[in-house]
């Protein structure tokens, strides 16, 4: 898992004045919207007693713990310890994590990272999202599964005819003819040449007023850390996939998808929008969660590559580069506790950077563990 990275973690409609919890690179977090509906990311810890802030209550823009009451501000500040006499003053130490937040693309991005501003990857972009001529759905599901061998059967032409039949691919002709990759710092992508299969349903309708094409163009891309996109160009029009895959932990992802379509664009074609993506997934989902090994080896030749695998290649080269600067999630970032032996994820935030006297000032419990950071 890398971290240092803006990571969208929730749809911005699910995010209200009720605290939310979301969970990361195996850390949880709160979510809550401020009086000005600015969106505020705290780690859901309480740093008391360990009582999760997601369970708690928002007044103004500070978040109370359930348990005694702590209240925190958007900051990660605590601001108030009601069992305190007047004269107490807080200590220091009575704080939590808090990330950066960004609302785009109606999601809801954290910086999970401790990485100054100016140093950041930036959030990829998504030119649909303020075209007026495509409409937007959004779908999730979980599965069990890493999420980078999820990402990567994303941008993997080749299992299209196999995975999906009919309904996607072609059997008939699962040639993949050669095609060329465009890099940047934090992306990759290609347009790539399938045969289509007949359309089918709803869509098939207005198709059949259209030549069927021998092949249809097909932009598969990944952008860093987690986001793949899938551009489909239909003969009635573009369909255009972006798939986060949130990293629940090693083996447990949390697939969100946004989906832009400039067909169909009434309402009252969504829900058949959705059931085509739940189709795909459910279609991917098992072929995934069967994959051996779990995780992406490290060592690029561990594994067979065919020059169809172009995409994936270049993800696990820059992957490599990031491990070697320090960017995937390892020991330092986490912690065991000791009665039972437990491990819990904890992502430093800009704060330890910004008050290296406080780095390591404020405590983290792993789950039915008692270690600190």
């Amino acid at each position: 898992m890398l971290k240092n990275f803006w990571y969208a973690v929730e749809f911005a409609d699910q995010v209200g004045r009720q605290p939310k919890k979301v969970t990361c690179l195996g850390q949880d977090f709160v979510l809550y919207r401020t009086e000005a509906g600015m969106v505020t990311c705290l780690s859901d810890l309480c740093v008391h007693r360990g009582g999760a802030l997601s369970m708690g209550s928002v007044t103004g823009d500070c978040i109370a713990c359930p348990y005694h009451g702590w209240q925190y501000d958007s900051a990660g500040v605590c601001v108030k310890i009601p069992a305190n006499a007047e004269e107490r003053k807080i200590p220091r130490k009575a704080r939590v994590d808090a990330y950066p937040t960004v609302e785009r693309y109606g999601m809801v991005w954290a910086f999970l990272g401790d990485l100054p501003e100016a140093q950041r990857p930036p959030i990829p972009v998504l030119p649909e999202h303020d075209d007026p001529t495509f409409r937007r759905v959004q779908y999730e599901m979980v599965i069990d599964a890493n999420y980078e061998r999820a990402l990567e059967n994303v941008v993997d032409a080749s299992h299209t005819p196999f995975v999906h039949g009919t309904a996607f691919g072609n059997p008939d002709k699962p040639g993949i003819p050669d095609f060329r990759i465009r890099t940047g710092d934090w992306s990759a992508e290609a347009d790539i040449q399938l045969s289509p299969p007949p359309p089918k349903g709803l869509w098939g309708l207005l198709a059949k007023r259209k030549p069927r094409p021998e092949y249809v163009t097909v932009t598969n891309g990944w952008y860093l850390p987690n986001l793949v996109k899938l551009h489909i160009r239909l003969p009635i029009g573009d369909l255009l996939l972006y798939d986060f895959n949130i990293p629940l932990s090693q083996d447990r992802t949390l697939i969100k998808i946004i989906g832009y379509r400039n067909f169909f664009t009434g309402g009252w074609a969504d829900a058949n929008t959705r059931k085509r993506i739940e189709m795909i997934l459910l279609q991917d989902r098992p072929v995934v969660e069967s994959q051996r090994p779990e995780l992406l080896p490290f060592d690029l030749s561990d594994e067979l590559h065919v020059r169809s695998d172009g995409l994936q290649v270049a993800y696990r080269r820059r992957r490599a580069q990031l491990i070697k600067d320090g960017w995937w999630v390892g020991g330092d970032d986490i912690i065991t506790g000791d009665v039972p032996r437990r491990k819990a994820t904890i992502i430093p935030s800009p704060a330890r950077r910004d008050n290296p006297e406080l780095a390591s000032a404020w405590v983290h419990k792993a789950r039915n563990g008692g270690a600190t950071s």
